[in-house]
């Protein structure tokens, strides 16, 4: 006679199972058996400083807001005019690279220079005027000229 294929460890795994799926059954007749919530109850609102509630807000206290004024994104920046010709002094200047750095005289900020922004020959110390331009990365000093 051969034993049993049926073992405790299995017995106890069925059991495990059963009453798995007798909570399932008994949570799904708990749901049925509920009331349908309507949507009136599912709706929040919010006050003016941002709380929830669930009464609607008071149509007297509403302020009408423009569609033009409400903005989705970051405003674009103003355009910032410069002045067109600066001064300053030649702080750096390598001339076996043909670049170097110029520090404006009114704020003292260095601007990156390269030789074929220059209009005249420059070395370090030389006082120069010269315009802004973009560049990849950042500000740089073009149409330099010695003063």
């Amino acid at each position: 006679m051969g034993r049993s294929q049926e073992t405790f460890n299995k017995k106890e795994k069925e059991k495990k199972r059963a009453k798995k799926r007798q909570e399932k059954m008994e949570k799904r007749e708990a749901r049925k058996s509920q009331p349908k919530a309507s949507l009136d109850d599912m709706i929040a609102y919010v006050d003016e400083f941002g709380n929830t509630t669930s009464t609607p807000p008071d149509p007297a206290l509403q302020k009408k807001v423009k569609l033009e004024d409400i903005e989705v994104s970051v405003p674009k920046r103003a355009k910032i005019e410069m002045d067109a010709v600066r001064k300053g002094k030649v702080d750096f200047f390598n001339t076996d690279k043909g670049f170097g750095f110029i520090i404006e005289d009114e704020t003292n900020e260095s601007y990156f220079v390269h030789i074929n922004g220059c209009e005249d020959e420059i070395t370090e110390n030389d006082k120069v005027s010269f315009e802004l331009e973009k560049g990849l990365k950042g500000m740089n000093a073009v149409k330099v000229k010695k003063v």
